[in-house]
């Protein structure tokens, strides 16, 4: 809900899906095509600065949103630096931290956070439709739009139904003793199990009837500066990967 919320809402809404998708895909060359780990964090931070800055994304939205990727990537960094011994004898087990795969950890570090940032950049400016959008008119297989458009949709179905749930078992005190909680936690899991599953089997039984009679379809937005946002992405994308060259 974060992403979309961002997407919908930041300075950048009216300018054109490509040019942005531009900008990211230069990102991630830029990250990948760094000569140095302080290259790619040079990226990634670049990146940020310009989706904080330039679209007015808040900070700490962008924290959020961002805090996932980079547990999971803290995480990815620490088992590549650890090295696991195992001796003759059973039980003998021992973790090493070898210096010389330092370099490499944090090289594959800072290139992944240049692609996080490249994607995030993505994301959290242009909404899904306008991606979809841009994704049919790259020839992208038509099954995998409609998958992502259904998965879209039920995205705000579920949170909705959370939502609703939480909001009735507030109004019963449901959360006002630790145990009332355990046992509402439960009753929301459950219920939204159940709620997922008739919801799924409705959507299915929709797309029967359709009987695959054609993708899904958005209303297209107009975009007048579409030729001016392409070469300011395009250039700001080549200067970013020279810049990642020469770092």
């Amino acid at each position: 809900m974060l992403i979309e919320e961002s997407a919908y809402t930041n300075r950048w809404r009216r300018v054109s899906p490509a040019a942005k998708g531009i900008t990211s895909l230069c990102g991630m060359v830029a990250a990948y095509a760094a000569v140095t780990p302080v290259g790619a964090c040079g990226v990634a931070a670049i990146l940020c600065a310009v989706t904080v800055l330039g679209a007015g994304i808040p900070t700490l939205r962008y924290l959020r949103v961002a805090a996932p990727a980079l547990l999971f990537l803290s995480v990815s960094a620490f088992s590549l630096a650890v090295s696991l011994k195992i001796g003759n004898t059973f039980g003998d087990l021992s973790l090493h931290f070898p210096r010389t795969g330092y370099y490499r950890v944090a090289e594959v570090s800072g290139r992944s956070l240049g692609a996080l940032a490249a994607l995030l950049f993505l994301a959290m400016t242009t909404p899904l439709p306008d991606i979809i959008t841009l994704l049919r008119r790259l020839k992208a297989p038509e099954v995998l739009l409609d998958i992502m458009i259904l998965c879209y949709r039920t995205l705000f179905v579920f949170s909705e139904a959370v939502r609703d749930t939480i909001t009735a078992q507030s109004a019963r005190l449901g959360y006002a003793t630790i145990r009332l909680s355990i046992r509402s936690l439960g009753g929301l899991v459950a219920n939204i199990a159940a709620q997922v599953w008739q919801r799924s089997q409705a959507l299915h039984l929709a797309s029967m009837a359709r009987n695959n009679d054609g993708p899904f379809r958005f209303l297209e937005h107009d975009y007048p500066n579409t030729a001016r946002d392409m070469g300011v992405a395009v250039s700001g994308g080549s200067a970013l990967i020279l810049l990642a060259l020469v770092i």
